[in-house]
């Protein structure tokens, strides 16, 4: 039997889930239940990633150890997950016992066959990335991802000789078409290792800096780099060495991440792989980001969609459509809202919802709810089939190669194809003519076209795809269903069996009206009750209610990093750790009463939630708050110091 092995990115569990995650943990659970029902042997892993130096921050700033603080973002991610429809048959964390093992067992392997070694290393340590980067790989002195300039660290560690391995690497690389997909990563990775000299892996962090973290098995004065120890999830879950599900399940490992991990899984992974011994995974599947009006989403700008507001909004199969049939797989895609009602609605209330309901409601006026046995066949027919023979095929290639949206789209050619069948044909004027065995014939192939697209969307909607067959009184179990069978077996469902009267899965849905666009039509409602609202809190001398005070997200930060604005004398770039991943740059006009060296190591007060602009074409997300007595400038600051992030309240 042939298996199929799904992994997921464990979460860094230094921020709380969003619509990033919702969609790889939704893109790796309909790969799953797809290759279920290819026939396959499955098993799917998810989890979260719970060591390394932003833990410890988020953890400060929450004012909790790093082990409570764990413990509640890991159950963030576990408590999503069933919300979201997920099927994962594991969820593993870094913290765990079984984990430690692992990753201790392995590194002391690689390190007896002398591939670990302990040296002196300088290097530019970004803290938010929790890794070394070299002149090259820095942007203009900047982390590439960050946009932030490390900090240049000196200290004795041990490494990883993973410049060992960089011509086996591109040699399986090359050899080994889909070992990265899509084909674009795949040529990113084998340009930076032609690009130059692979460097070794620094895989350790001493204790006098860093005590979160896998103690290595042999020096206790030293943990374990996050990325050797979070990679090695894909086989501790596993209960490698000697698990049956390592032996039964490895062999067809694939790893699904975003594309910021690219590196780490495409280098650091298999390389550590080969040096300790183990097959290399199958397939590493790389997918573009999520951009909200173009920017990649960020805690720090503020525009992070949350998965449940719009499962809970629009329906979890709706959003779980829209996820995979919007994004093309290692493409970056614009998220909106008025894109997902428009899917929404063309896709799944015009197209699939009418073809249901109306369907259903023929079946009810014309054979009393019960299916009718086909009798006289015409060349339509006959063509309808063919089509849904092609879109079934079309869906099966796309998907199981990643192309979800094409995959989704040929699925479609068949739900739009019965519309026009159903309009071509003329059931109504059938019925008048009394022309039953044609009719039934036409009633039957829409309904046992239904049957297979429901069995072929069960992947991407589960429950929607359970209800519709169960309109046509068919109980679904994967087990029981096979995609390539259905390429070629016509007439399953039971003639004389009876179906729902009507279907209404897919309701048109409206756009909320946004935020936004309330003051404006307040303002067109002249003489209305806006117009005296606003003459009311005009004569109210300022005043604001408790609720207004409370939209305001006042935070602790502590300054990193200053330096003048390029183009403004008034102005100063402020870099302010307020416990996110990423410092965040507030342009400050207080460049008259502050030097750059005043301001470094000084804690603010940022108003964190200020909608983010650019100011002489620098970005400022926030605004830093002072007083000014007479012609001195002072700066609001708590009395003592705090943890970065803290809120003001």
């Amino acid at each position: 039997m042939e298996r199929f092995y799904i992994t997921t990115p464990i979460y860094y569990v230094n921020a709380k889930p969003h619509l990033g995650h919702a969609y790889t943990t939704t893109v790796a659970d309909s790969l799953c239940r797809f290759h279920r029902l290819m026939g396959e042997e499955t098993y799917f892993l998810t989890g979260t990633d719970e060591h390394g130096d932003k833990i410890v921050q988020a953890a400060e700033a929450e004012g909790k150890s790093p082990k409570e603080y764990v413990d509640v973002i890991s159950g963030l991610f576990r408590d999503l997950w069933p919300n979201m429809n997920i099927a994962n048959n594991d969820f593993i964390r870094t913290t765990e016992p079984r984990h430690i093992k692992v990753v201790q067992d392995i590194l002391q392997k690689v390190h007896d066959s002398g591939d670990i070694y302990f040296g002196e290393y300088g290097g530019h340590y970004c803290f938010g990335c929790e890794r070394f980067y070299t002149e090259k790989e820095l942007v203009d002195g900047l982390c590439p991802d960050h946009q932030t300039k490390p900090e240049y660290i000196a200290e004795k560690n041990y490494f990883f000789k993973m410049s060992k391995y960089q011509g086996w690497l591109k040699d399986h690389i090359t050899k080994n078409p889909d070992f990265i997909r899509p084909e674009q990563y795949r040529n990113e990775v084998l340009s930076l290792l032609e690009s130059g000299e692979l460097e070794d892996l620094c895989i350790s962090r001493p204790k006098s800096r860093l005590t979160w973290g896998i103690e290595l098995p042999f020096d206790k004065d030293f943990v374990t780099y996050v990325w050797f120890d979070a990679l090695i999830n894909y086989l501790s879950a596993l209960d490698y060495p000697e698990g049956d599900k390592f032996k039964k399940f490895w062999p067809a490992a694939n790893h699904l991440v975003a594309k910021d991990i690219l590196k780490p899984h495409a280098v650091f992974w298999p390389t550590m792989l080969k040096a300790a011994g183990i097959e290399p995974f199958q397939s590493l599947n790389v997918h573009g980001y999520w951009l909200i009006k173009n920017a990649k989403m960020s805690k720090s700008i503020g525009n992070v969609v949350e998965p449940l507001a719009m499962k809970d909004t629009y329906g979890l199969d709706a959003f779980r459509y829209f996820l995979l049939r919007e994004m093309s797989f290692g493409q970056d895609s614009s998220f909106s809202e008025e894109a997902l009602v428009g899917r929404l609605n063309a896709d799944l209330a015009n197209d699939l919802g009418n073809l249901f309901n109306r369907t259903l409601s023929m079946t009810h006026k014309y054979f009393g709810g019960e299916v009718p046995s086909p009798e006289i066949e015409d060349i339509v027919d006959a063509e309808i089939k063919k089509l849904g023979q092609n879109a079934m095929q079309s869906f099966q290639e796309h998907f199981g190669e990643l192309r979800f949206s094409r995959g989704l789209e040929g699925l479609w050619e068949l739900v739009r194809g019965l519309n026009k069948y159903i309009d071509a044909s003329a059931p109504w004027t059938l019925f008048k003519e009394k022309n039953t065995g044609r009719l039934s014939t036409v009633i039957y192939v829409l309904l046992e076209s239904m049957r297979k697209i429901a069995v072929h969307l069960w992947p991407v909607m589960p429950e929607s795809s359970e209800n519709m067959l169960k309109q046509l009184n068919i109980v679904f179990s994967p087990d029981k269903f096979n995609l390539p069978k259905e390429l070629d077996v016509w007439g399953v469902l039971e003639s004389g069996s009876t179906v729902a009267e009507t279907s209404n899965l897919f309701p048109r849905v409206e756009l909320p009206a946004s935020a936004d666009e309330a003051p404006a039509k307040e303002k067109k409602a002249k003489g209305g009750k806006a117009e005296a609202k606003a003459k009311t809190t005009a004569e109210d001398n300022g005043t604001i209610e408790f609720e207004d005070f409370q939209k305001l997200d006042l935070r602790v930060g502590t300054v990193v990093e200053v330096e003048p604005h390029p183009d403004a004398d008034r102005l100063l770039l402020v870099r302010v750790d307020t416990g996110e991943e990423a410092p965040r740059q507030v342009v400050a006009g207080i460049a008259e009463h502050f030097s750059p060296d005043d301001l470094m190591g000084r804690q603010v007060v940022v108003v964190a939630n200020l909608k983010p602009r650019k100011l002489r074409k620098q970005l400022s997300q926030g605004m830093i708050l002072a007083v000014k007595s007479g012609e001195t400038l002072h700066l609001l600051t708590p009395s003592g110091d705090v943890a970065p992030g803290s809120k003001v309240s």
